[in-house]
This record gives C-alpha cells, structure tokens and sequence, in this order.
C-alpha cells in the first residue's frame, strides 16, 4: 500500500552518473542563510543511502545545505501539523500522498502555481493525488502499486494459460481450474484496516464504481465477487485477517495461483525460488482495473518568512526533474512519474512493463472528488469488507450501510 515501499535495490537500475545541475532560477538574496530543512517519511534509509546522497547533491546544485529530519509516515502528518501551527515548519516535505489535501486544506502548503513549480511533464493520473479544489500541492517523486502476481508452475499444471485472462469472468474461470488441479486459486488482504481498502479498491474501481456511492449497483458487484470467491474455496477464509505481509507469505508456499500484492514484494518474488510472473489486475469487463497508488509528494510548506522559497522551489525542482528523478526513483524504488524516465525504467528492466502500465492505470485513493473526506469513507468501506466476507451481512446490505455511515461522518 502507499505506506509500503519497494525494497531497497528492487529497481537494480546503476546510478551511472551524479545528479544534474539544476536548471531552476538562482536562489533569492539570503537564500542560503543557515540550512533548508527538509522532512521526509523515510527514516529506513540512512545517511549513506542514495535517497540521502540525492538530497545533498540537490542541496548543493541549489546552493543550499539541506538538514533532512526523517520521521514514520504515522508520525509525520502530525509533526508537520503541529510544526506549521508554531511556525516551524520545514521547508521542504516528502509526505505520503493521501495526505497532501488534508494538509493543503489545514492551510499548511503552497500550490505549485504560488510556487512556480512545472509539473508539466508529469503523470496527471499520479499529479491528481495531489489536488484540492482545483490546486495541485506538491510533485509526485514516483508511486508504487498493486497487480496480480502468479505462479507459472500452478498454472501451468492447471491448464491456465494467463494471456486468456482478461477479466473477472476469465480469472473466476482459471480459479476454478486451480482449485480442480488440486492448488489454491488466489490470496489477497481484506483485513479491518486501511491495507484491506487498498486491496479492495481496484476491484471497486475496476467495477466502474466510485467512491461517492459505495452501494451502488457496481460496488456490489465487486465485494459479490469476492464473496463468492470465498464461497466456492477460490480464496481462504484467512484473508479476513490477511495484511499484506501475511498474503504474500501464502502465496509463497508454492501452493496458490495468484496474490494480490504491490511492487514492493518484487524481490521477496526473486528470492522466493518460485517462477513468479505479473499481471495487471482485470477490470470487470475488461482492460486494467485502476488500482490505488501509492508514493510520496515533495512539497512546500508555507512560511510566514517568503526568502527560503525560491530556495525550496529549486531543491524540489532538482528531486523530481527528469535529468534527475530516475537517480531518485531508483533510490526510492519507484516507477517514475515521468514517462520519459518510466521508460528508462523498463528499457533497463523489461519485467517492470506490467508495472509502468499499472500505475499509468492507477487512480489516487483522494480522487472520485473526495480529498480529504476518504478517511470517512474507507473505514465504512473496509468494515463493509469484513461482514460481507465473514457472512454476517449481505455484499449488498454490508455496502448500503457503509455508505450511509460514510455520508454521517
């Protein structure tokens, strides 16, 4: 999910040459008056890391000292709000993107257009994430996502052959053989959490449905199928209390078909000895089913002294241009947000097609016009989850009273 990231080297891309100069404006007079602050949620990668070594080379391209702070993703939201209300926040913040509306409508960051900022080039899909009423916050580094993962041998054995996988008829089809074959058919998470939204969403979104109306006719369609799947022994009943983690290690036992996952397993895929293919996620009647995507924005915060912003402006403009953002991405390991640089990505590695595809497919989980109001409705949404998949309400029941807690919220 968003808060997961590849592992580190999932990529395998060579950082073959340092950064790029930058190319945005000279700093303002007193720009570089003591050092920029920059937060980010990624406490994991050290000092010595290629993340850290991309900040210093921007600091340094932007005539700047950068003094990064690194805090977990739970924890960052309300630092920065806590910092913003005593006029401390950083200059620069790297923030999960479903949060940016609702630091954005907390009055806490700068628009681009305030800021200057080009995001000209970038995926708009991925750009979206970052609006709030019509103004985009910050620039997408890159995003991960979710696609099928499948065992060739499981299908194989089993007569499936996954190019006739096309759509949710086609995969119930191919389950079914697994099941007959004597395999498990697919894993995936739905436990009570943020991670079973995730899971759920391109399967709700794949149906044509929207976030505004979780009961309508579509979303039921979507937990229907994944009712069913459980009725007729296609998925364990464990997914209930599957995250993410838990599914994948289901799936490599070597006895299960398919696991819904996300980019960051891409190396526990080449480290778990089995043939490991990927496939986009089906829409209901066909196509790539929009998946949530996951991935961080680098962002301005607003401060009450405007002379560090040109500053800001240019050290943001250096982490996410294209001269450089394949040396970020590679750091983060992200499929890029730039199409020029995604297709570096899969002209170095081929296999990571399936995933350039995805989250050219994929859809910002504040989209649907919700922005800040998504907390309000996945809760709903995941509970709604959970009793249709145990039984103890309708798919139909389950999603008209998410929806009518959502609208009460």
């Amino acid at each position: 999910m968003t808060r997961s990231r590849l592992t580190a080297g999932l990529l395998a891309l060579a950082v073959t040459a340092s950064l790029a100069a930058c190319s945005s404006s000279s700093p303002e007079p007193g720009a570089a008056d003591g050092p920029l602050t920059l937060w980010d949620p990624y406490p994991q990668l050290a000092a010595d890391s290629d993340w850290a070594k991309a900040i210093e080379a921007c600091g340094s391209a932007s005539g700047v000292r950068i003094e990064r702070t690194s805090h977990d993703t739970t924890d960052l939201t309300n630092k920065v709000l806590l910092a913003a209300q005593q006029g401390a926040a950083p200059h620069v913040l790297v923030v999960d993107n479903p949060v940016v509306s609702t630091l954005a409508e907390g009055g806490v960051l700068a628009t681009t257009e305030d800021l200057g900022l080009d995001t000209a080039a970038v995926e708009p899909n991925l750009l979206d994430a970052g609006k709030l009423d019509g103004k985009t916050y910050g620039v997408p580094i890159g995003a991960n996502t979710l696609a099928l993962y499948y065992n060739k041998a499981v299908l194989t054995g089993a007569g499936v052959d996954v190019a006739s996988i096309r759509d949710w008829a086609s995969l119930t089809a191919a389950l079914d053989k697994v099941k007959q074959s004597g395999k498990k058919g697919i894993t995936f998470s739905a436990v009570g959490t943020e991670e079973g939204s995730f899971q759920f969403l391109p399967w709700f979104w794949g149906s044509g449905a929207q976030l505004t109306d979780v009961a309508s006719a579509d979303a039921v369609s979507a937990l229907t199928l994944w009712k069913d799947w459980l009725d007729r022994g296609y998925a364990p009943n464990s997914v209930i209390g599957n995250t993410q983690t838990t599914s994948w290690q289901e799936f490599a036992t070597g006895e299960y078909a398919f696991a819904e996952n996300g980019t960051w397993q891409l190396a526990n895929a080449a480290k778990s000895g089995l043939d490991v293919g990927v496939l986009a996620i089906p829409g209901k009647s066909g196509g790539t089913a929009p998946a949530p995507t996951g991935g961080e924005f680098v962002t301005v915060p607003v401060q009450a002294d405007k002379s560090r912003d040109a500053t800001a402006k240019a050290v943001v403009t250096c982490l996410t241009s294209a001269e450089n953002a394949l040396t970020t991405d590679t750091a983060l390991s992200y499929v890029s947000a730039l199409p020029e640089v995604q297709a570096k990505q899969v002209a170095a590695k081929p296999e990571l097609e399936v995933w350039v595809q995805a989250v050219k497919a994929a859809k910002g989980r504040t989209g649907d016009n919700l922005g800040t109001k998504y907390p309000r409705v996945s809760e709903p949404l995941w509970n709604a989850v959970q009793a249709a998949l145990a039984g103890t309400k309708s798919p139909q029941q389950a999603l008209t009273e998410a929806q009518a807690a959502s609208a009460a919220k």
